[in-house]
């Protein structure tokens, strides 16, 4: 007599940008014994339309697409088990709390949300049904952060007074946040928000600890209107047929990109989104160079610092203990090569350009009357924000076991927003702010 079959967990997915992408190609190839996706929502038909080709490609039946506003409906109909939310972060928590109150789980994208009153809605909604929410935080599944986790936990540097943190977007990574969405802070909440949450999240994670207060200072410097006074600036508002922007190095080519031109170029006319902006042009309200100082319920302190202009692409983690010292460094491009300047990041991991753009990574333990030690590292990766993302995927999508905590819940994804929050409210006020007076968690 055969085992019974197994069922599949039946996903659906809201948001169907490039963010979808990972998961929708997890879904079709990787975990495909232990998942399904059974539909996805967009405001954008055109979108969900090019992610069915590219499914059809993959060998997998299209499925069938909902119209954002008929979400709630969706659920039913398609007897959803889980929900992932890959749509603009503002959006975030309209759609988890709908999906966990229709009796779903939910995996969202980081952040979890932009401000404390949605936060405290999807805590609330959590806590009203008892379903799950998990923050795709990927970086907690990077081998080289796996191995932070466990040296610290297992007392490599004895107990931890302080963290510096260094992050360095290059000029093609860094300069995407503002062609897009991201640029306007209440859709993303800024970098702080929007990329900080991933390092905030991280530094909870590694030291096992809650923030309490956060003095942060930050300005537009480079891009924006700034640019003007830097010598970069060029008269167009976006790239696609403009002849300003044809030797630009800071221009995306959405033509040139098959995948992004069926996303967006080809999707325009529906919802008038363009993808491809000036990073020079009017209207950014975010930050491009960023400091933080924040202290933690342990009494260890964190200094982070995010670049968003730099020349390479990396960072560098420094965690100081009453032991010892351990030392992350990481490059993940040494620099932007011209033929990869109008490309996405990643795009110079492939083809001709993987020879030109180096990267490296070292993790050094330097105990106290000892020389350093080289912490060997196995599977780390350029690709994938270091392997991170099939990981995440094996956990979130395919059930495998999870001993190092790696699933961020919503109060994981809570503090992490909150760190970036605070650091938001210290820019506007000058001052130090306690992450307490924004939102009480318990």
């Amino acid at each position: 007599m055969s085992p019974p079959a197994r069922h599949r967990v039946r996903h659906a997915l809201v948001g169907a940008g490039a963010r979808a992408e990972m998961f929708v190609r997890a879904l079709a190839l990787d975990h495909s014994d232990t998942a399904e996706l059974v539909a996805l929502a967009d405001v954008n038909q055109a979108r969900m339309d090019a992610h069915n080709r590219w499914l059809a490609e993959l060998g997998h039946p299209p499925v069938p697409t909902y119209r954002a506003a008929d979400f709630t409906a969706m659920l039913a109909k398609e007897r959803v088990d889980v929900v992932l939310v890959t749509s603009v972060d503002v959006t975030h928590d309209e759609y988890v709390t709908a999906a966990l109150r229709a009796g779903c789980d939910v995996v969202t994208e980081k952040p979890m949300t932009v401000d404390a009153p949605r936060c405290r809605r999807i805590l609330d909604a959590v806590a009203e049904t008892g379903r799950r929410v998990t923050v795709a935080f990927n970086y907690r599944y990077n081998p080289l952060h796996e191995q932070v986790r466990r040296l610290l936990a297992d007392g490599a540097v004895g107990e931890i007074g302080s963290v510096h943190f260094e992050w360095l977007l290059d000029v093609r990574h860094g300069a995407d946040y503002f062609r897009r969405w991201h640029r306007d802070k209440a859709a993303s909440g800024g970098l702080l928000v929007h990329k900080a949450s991933h390092h905030f999240d991280l530094v909870n994670w590694w030291l096992d600890a809650r923030p309490v207060e956060v003095h942060a200072a930050g300005r537009l410097f480079f891009y924006g209107e700034t640019g003007r006074r830097h010598g970069y600036a060029r008269d167009y508002d976006r790239a696609h047929g403009s002849p300003a922007a044809a030797d630009d190095p800071f221009a995306l080519r959405l033509a040139e990109h098959p995948r992004l031109r069926e996303l967006y170029l080809d999707a325009e006319a529906e919802d008038g989104y363009q993808r491809d902006r000036n990073v020079f042009a009017p209207g950014v309200t975010i930050e491009d160079d960023l400091a933080v100082l924040a202290r933690y319920s342990t009494g260890a302190t964190m200094t982070y610092h995010l670049t968003a202009y730099a020349p390479w692409e990396g960072y560098r983690v420094m965690v100081n203990g009453s032991r010892g010292r351990l030392e992350l460094d990481v490059t993940e491009s040494d620099h932007v090569s011209p033929a990869g300047a109008g490309a996405l990041k990643g795009a110079a991991l492939h083809g001709d350009e993987a020879a030109v753009e180096h990267g490296a990574a070292r993790l050094t333990l330097r105990p106290f009357w000892a020389p350093p030690v080289d912490v060997p590292v196995d599977g780390w990766t350029r690709q994938g924000h270091g392997g991170a993302d099939a990981r995440m995927t094996r956990v979130l999508l395919g059930g495998e076991p999870d001993p190092l905590g790696r699933a961020a819940t919503a109060y994981d994804g809570a503090l992490a927003l909150l760190t970036g929050l605070a650091a938001n409210r210290s820019l506007d006020t000058g001052a130090p702010v306690r992450v307490a007076d924004l939102l009480t968690l318990p």
